[in-house]
């Protein structure tokens, strides 16, 4: 299988860490927006999106990157690290899944796990989250990436 992660990764390299240990199990390449080769995403089996979230929301250079991509079609999956749980009622991943979805994607799926955060007032404190990722982070991700990669279905 061919898998390539798209990773926006800006503040404490948390959301890469989560990529490279996906694409160990994925043996995907992991770029940034700006590195993606539209060429090779068309190619890929498999497409990874994922990113830190800023205030409830994924980062715009990876959003940015989806908006723009042409109408195609394959298989994706969203990821996401954040110092603050995910909300029931408004998951940040969600607009990011349905502009994939109007761009022809099937996703298979979205993983997050907390990360350090220091934005906005949590900076005031040293942040927040400071030992997250964590091992246990990680394997869970690694797991979420062993499930996609095989085809155990939709996995959250």
């Amino acid at each position: 299988m061919k898998a390539v992660i798209v990773c926006a990764s800006v503040s404490h390299g948390n959301t890469r860490r989560v990529a490279d240990c996906m694409a160990q199990v994925l043996g995907a390449k992991v770029v940034s927006p700006e590195q993606a080769d539209l060429a090779e995403l068309a190619d890929a089996d498999l497409v990874g999106f994922g990113s830190g979230v800023f205030y409830q929301r994924l980062h715009p250079r990876l959003t940015d990157f989806v908006k723009a991509l042409p109408t195609g079609r394959g298989r994706a999956f969203v990821f996401a690290t954040s110092g603050l749980p995910e909300l029931p009622l408004a998951p940040f991943s969600r607009p990011l899944v349905k502009l994939l979805e109007g761009k022809g994607f099937e996703v298979d799926g979205n993983f997050s796990c907390r990360a350090l955060d220091t934005m906005g007032p949590f900076k005031l404190v040293g942040g927040i989250q400071k030992q997250r990722p964590n091992d246990g982070d990680l394997a869970a991700a690694q797991a979420f990436a062993a499930r996609l990669r095989d085809g155990q279905g939709p996995v959250s």
